[in-house]
């Protein structure tokens, strides 16, 4: 049996997981993505995250013979990335993709070009995310900046260290802030004002790009596999459960919640900017020759946030979303027109939640009922993720099937308050979306597949719907 290994390197953790040709798991391994926070910045030795990557592999394959993974795909957060010099080796910090240290270099950008201008060119809204303002901020902080002659993405890094080719693939490329949407080509415009150069990227490849064969003598299971990069974690995993095709829809019900459309290349001006208006960025997808429409909340960092304080534990949850589901619904409208933010009113309780990391719950006193504190919860979440999914909806029509993956779609609660709002619900089966995706796009790059198109057919269905009653088993 020839076997895939899919890598998703992610902000919490780096999950390696091995799958057969027919898409179903084999083995899995894990490592900690480790961040180091000081002064509100956040950053990674770019050298811990090689070796966080290493073990989950390491992990991963342990128990495979020599020479049977033909292939790893290597998908990833966005926009952080690591700058090296001409030995191979980082001259300064990985910056957390959160981390709002350039927001007054945002607001100099914003001065100077416009964010209108910005979204028309890289499908981006302006805001501390992006790589290029992190860059600009490192070549006026860090001097070890100069010796810097080329700069890769994480998944980008990760493939590179363990043998293959140095690429900046077209989905991690379109988080960047430096690539023009429309042009497929790098911007002059955010380049030269960030202090960064055409020269300083990699050559531009689809995700699915055979990109050499593993030598790292630490891997010796691996020796000799196709590398690839499986581009954004988020878009590897809308390729992981099949959700591609026009009007699908996955809702990643992570930490960070995100909102997928996979969509045929070209938009108006006028389309580009109501999308980026709405938080919504237009990128190239790692779905070769399509666009990705992606939007994301703070969704499931509330939820965790609120259950533990409510002091309920993942144990306890399914009793808890049963009571919230029995509150009965909102008497004040529904997720579609903002309920949960404008303040909802569940069992004769008017409640709002604002914030995300520390969220506030307006309204609710000790007597209120856990129950009910959970049911706004939920409803304000989902009004969150509908705000965006009807950005979407009015720029390129209804969805046709709603997928909920992610730690999160485990909660009856959610998916049936999903459901009043979306309308019909599916689930996915796979444990971990993105690395799947990511061994489908390797096996593309080793001829496994003529395509992704036939990767996701040869390896079946990976969805089934949402019970009603749920699953908190995980």
């Amino acid at each position: 049996m020839a076997y895939l290994v899919g890598l998703d390197v992610g902000t919490t953790s780096s999950k390696a997981v091995v799958f057969d040709e027919r898409g179903a798991e084999v083995a899995r391994g894990r490592a900690r993505t480790s961040w180091h926070t000081a002064d509100g910045r956040t950053e990674a030795d770019p050298l811990q995250l090689l070796t966080s990557a290493r073990h989950a592999l390491r992990d991963a394959v342990r128990e495979l013979p020599p020479g049977s993974v033909v292939a790893v795909g290597v998908a990833s957060m966005g926009e952080s990335g690591v700058l090296l010099d001409r030995g191979g080796e980082p001259t300064g910090p990985l910056i957390a993709w959160h981390d709002t240290r350039d927001e007054s270099d945002v607001e100099d950008f914003a001065a100077e070009f416009g964010a209108d201008e910005f979204a028309i060119r890289t499908g981006l809204p302006l805001r501390s995310q992006w790589s290029f303002t992190k860059h600009r901020w490192l070549n006026r902080h860090s001097a070890s900046t100069v010796a810097a002659v080329r700069r890769l993405g994480v998944a980008e890094y990760v493939v590179q260290d363990l043998g293959g080719d140095e690429a900046s693939e077209l989905s991690l490329a379109s988080r960047t802030g430096w690539l023009d949407l429309t042009t497929r080509t790098w911007w002059e415009g955010s380049l030269s004002w960030s202090g960064a150069t055409a020269g300083l990227l990699a050559p531009l490849v689809t995700a699915g790009t055979a990109l050499g064969t593993v030598t790292s003598p630490e891997l010796p299971q691996l020796a000799g596999a196709v590398l690839t990069v499986a581009g954004h974690d988020h878009q590897a995993a809308a390729i992981g459960v099949g959700a591609i095709a026009a009007g699908n829809e996955l809702d990643s019900c992570g930490t960070a919640e995100a909102v997928i459309r996979t969509v045929a290349p070209g938009m108006a001006t006028d389309e580009i900017l109501a999308l980026t208006r709405a938080g919504v960025t237009v990128g190239w997808h790692a779905l070769a020759g399509h666009w990705c429409l992606l939007g994301g909340t703070q969704g499931g960092l509330v939820l965790s946030q609120l259950l533990g304080r409510l002091g309920v534990d993942r144990a306890g949850l399914a009793a808890l979303d049963a009571e919230a589901l029995a509150a009965g619904s909102p008497a004040a409208g529904t997720p579609a027109a903002g309920a949960a933010a404008a303040g909802t009113v569940i069992a004769g309780t008017s409640l709002s939640i604002t914030g995300d990391d520390n969220p506030v719950v307006h309204g609710a006193d000790d007597s209120t009922p856990a129950s009910v504190i959970w049911r706004a919860a939920l409803e304000e979440v989902t009004a969150r993720a509908y705000r965006i999914h009807s950005a979407m909806s009015a720029v390129t029509g209804p969805h046709n099937r709603f997928v909920a993956t992610g730690g999160w779609a485990h909660s009856a609660g959610l998916l049936e308050v999903k459901r009043r709002a979306f309308g019909p619900v599916l689930r996915s089966t796979v444990a971990e979306a993105g690395a799947r995706g990511a061994a489908l796009l390797a096996g593309v790059a080793a001829g496994v597949y003529r395509d992704t198109a036939e990767a996701v057919s040869a390896t079946g269905e990976t969805v089934e719907p949402a019970s009603p009653r749920g699953d908190t088993t995980q």
